[in-house]
Parts: structure tokens; C-alpha cells; sequence
């Protein structure tokens, strides 16, 4: 299965070892899987993750938040976007549409994210319509585990 993890839950998988997000990047980053990202993601995860609120949440610093990114994009392929990749989907923030360029150029099976406006329909429709399924951490966990207990 090929997985487009938004920002916000990739962030949630460094500092919330244990939780959803943590178990669906460690499953999603070993064969068969593949975890498909963008210089995009890889920037907004960077950005995110040096939010002082959440520094202090997780206590990396500078250098570690560098290391814990560039481990993740070595384990993924990445998806060079142009501008006529990147159209207007998500009309409630534009600043999302790179994210969903990412699954359509990479060929995605599944997007996944917390940010509310991946759920509204029109972009479901639009995800859909290239067999991209949007799903939260736990939805991916979820199908996962589905999948894996019917091999």
C-alpha cells in the first residue's frame, strides 16, 4: 500500500511514540508498504515539529528534529511536485493542496490526516475519484491490522 501522511501526523509519531500514528508510520515504512511524501511534507514536518509548544512537548532539539526528518525521508519515496501538479482542491486552505498533489502524483492508495478539511466532500470526491482513500492515523491503523491478520 502506498500512504501519504500529512504533517500533522507525522509530527504526532515522533512525540506520541506508542500512539496511533507512531504504530501506522512504523507499519507503513516497512515492505510491502511504501510511505510516499513531498519536499512539502518533508518542510511543513520540519516547521512543525520546532513549534515551541510542541518542543516542549517532545524536547528535541534543532539537530534531532533535523535527524528524526531525514530518517523518515530516506524510508519514503519522494514525489517531486511542479506548479501543474498542485491544483485547487482544498478550497478551505489552499495551503493543502501540495498534500493532495503529493497522493495523486505518487500514486497514493491512501492519504492520511487529522486536518478536517481532507473530510469535506468535495475533496473526498476528488481523492476518490484517483483511488486515494482518506483515512486519520486510527483508520490506517485500522485497515492495517485488517489487512495483515488476512494474510
Amino acid at each position: 500500500m502506498r500512504v501519504v501522511i500529512d504533517a500533522n501526523v507525522l509530527a504526532r509519531a515522533v512525540y506520541g511514540a506508542g500512539g496511533p500514528a507512531e504504530r501506522a508510520v512504523s507499519l507503513i515504512t516497512q515492505p510491502p508498504h511504501t510511505l510516499v511524501l513531498s519536499p512539502f511534507i518533508v518542510h511543513e514536518l520540519r516547521r512543525v515539529l520546532r513549534y515551541p509548544r510542541l518542543q516542549r512537548v517532545h524536547g528535541f532539539d534543532e539537530l534531532k528534529i533535523d535527524e528524526l526528518v531525514d530518517n523518515l525521508e530516506a524510508s519514503a519515496t519522494v514525489i517531486l511536485l511542479s506548479n501543474k501538479d498542485v491544483l485547487p482542491i482544498v478550497t478551505q486552505d489552499p495551503d493543502d493542496d501540495p498534500i493532495v498533489a503529493t497522493a495523486v502524483v505518487g500514486m497514493a492508495d491512501v492519504l492520511c490526516t487529522l486536518d478536517k478539511h481532507f473530510f469535506q466532500p468535495d475533496v473526498l470526491h476528488y481523492c476518490q475519484s484517483h483511488g486515494i482513500r482518506v483515512l486519520t492515523d486510527v483508520e490506517l491503523l485500522h485497515l492495517l491490522r485488517s489487512e495483515s491478520s488476512s494474510d
